[in-house]
């Protein structure tokens, strides 16, 4: 691999509650240093944003700030798709200080801006797609506005890709029917994230301290954004059958409410009788999530779509079960190493999963628990993606001469 190669990540935020896509860059730009490779990153975020600071990675943050958001309509521009003036003149004159670029995601300006400068560049660039291709909200009026925005930014954005990048080949099938015409150089790069570190007992004590209402409960976790995607009404209607039966079990629901929908939620759990053993810790960061984790009884992530779901790696990682939907991308492989349990995505499906596992003699759920350790280890610790990721970084950088249609299988 090309020592010293030097890669811009473009990104639309840094913020940590972004979710999956920064979180797994930061591992990824981390584990990089190990190969010689450097790395930076460009984003929409204010310079002063608080986690812009923060963040580990050298950033340029070029947008305006929250805080700075015009009123009114144009609002919109600012707090949705993430519009920066200063954007695309940054990467003009500073993209060929790096010897290829990373788009990561879709649906904001930094997709528009990139479709602008770097197909005239003459730096290889590569999209990576972090899920946002899934035909899960076909059919609604926010798909329509995508298939609009792709005739003229994210279609041509990935047409003029040197290769773009999926964590599974579900992802990248299921990506080939979402949008029209669809024409892309495809990767399989898999996907990953960083060992938890620190002291367990002190992590589980943090959590515990963090949430008072618990105590010393057992609980089930489900640790994501709170958003109609996820499933969490389907957790709770599933948690609410088997709470009388299993009156020691708790449920924990940890994330941003980013839509607004926790209300709902609370709502549907007091129609159930079962407020008081549902809790809402709201984000957690550092300690008191890698706590969660480590002292839950089981993680649960009822969703419709999930690309990846690194909180799942994670909860691998922690030695836990998980308790995932066949719409996590990386399902296969739970099952496949007896790390959990699958189920469909509807109430019918979740409920049972649920019943199942809380029907397992502890001596199962123990064994289920070591074979998820197992499972990231061998599939999901960072280093494995990251080699995997450089390789086809490196290969492309160092091939700028290479004819369009050689690098990855083209589809159209």
């Amino acid at each position: 691999m090309k020592s010293s190669l030097r890669v811009l990540e473009i990104i639309a935020s840094v913020d940590p509650c972004g979710g999956g896509a920064i979180e797994g860059l930061l591992r990824q730009a981390e584990s990089r240093r190990a190969f010689g490779m450097e790395t930076h990153i460009v984003s929409l975020d204010g310079p002063d944003d608080p986690w812009v600071c923060e963040c580990p990675v050298p950033t340029f943050a070029v947008g305006s700030g929250r805080l700075s958001h015009p009123s009114g309509p144009l609002n919109w521009l600012w707090t949705h798709y993430g519009y920066a003036p200063k954007f695309v003149p940054w990467l003009r004159s500073h993209v060929g200080d790096y010897d290829i670029a990373v788009v990561n995601g879709l649906w904001n300006y930094s997709t528009l801006g990139s479709r602008q400068v770097l197909s005239r560049s003459g730096v290889p660039y590569v999209v990576f797609a972090h899920g946002m291709l899934d035909p899960w909200a076909r059919g609604s009026l926010k798909h329509a506005m995508k298939q609009a925005l792709w005739a003229f930014s994210e279609g041509p954005l990935l047409k003029q890709a040197n290769a773009v990048l999926f964590t599974t080949e579900d992802e990248m099938i299921r990506a080939r029917n979402t949008f029209w015409p669809y024409r892309a150089r495809e990767r399989i790069v898999g996907y990953g994230t960083a060992d938890i570190r620190g002291d367990r007992e002190q992590q589980i004590g943090a959590f515990r301290k963090s949430l008072p209402a618990l105590g010393e409960r057992a609980f089930l976790l489900f640790l994501g954004r709170i958003h109609p995607k996820k499933g969490c009404d389907l957790l709770i209607a599933a948690f609410a059958e088997i709470a009388a039966a299993n009156p020691e079990l708790d449920l924990v629901i940890a994330g941003p409410d980013q839509v607004g929908w926790r209300s709902e939620l609370e709502a549907q759990a007091r129609a159930a009788g079962i407020e008081r053993r549902i809790h809402w810790p709201g984000t957690v960061f550092g300690d008191v999530k890698w706590g969660a984790l480590r002292a839950c009884d089981a993680f649960v992530l009822p969703s419709h779509q999930e690309n990846f779901g690194v909180a799942v790696a994670e909860t691998l990682a922690a030695g836990r079960p998980v308790l995932i939907t066949d719409k996590v991308n990386i399902w296969r492989e739970v099952v496949s190493d007896a790390a959990g349990l699958v189920s469909t995505d509807d109430a019918a499906g979740v409920g049972d999963m649920l019943a199942r596992f809380v029907s397992l003699p502890q001596s199962e759920k123990n064994a289920m628990g070591k074979a998820a350790r197992d499972c990231f280890l061998d599939r999901f610790e960072i280093s494995i993606p990251a080699k995997q990721l450089g390789r086809v970084l490196s290969e492309i950088a160092t091939a700028r001469t290479q004819t369009p249609g050689m690098a990855a299988r083209a589809i159209s």
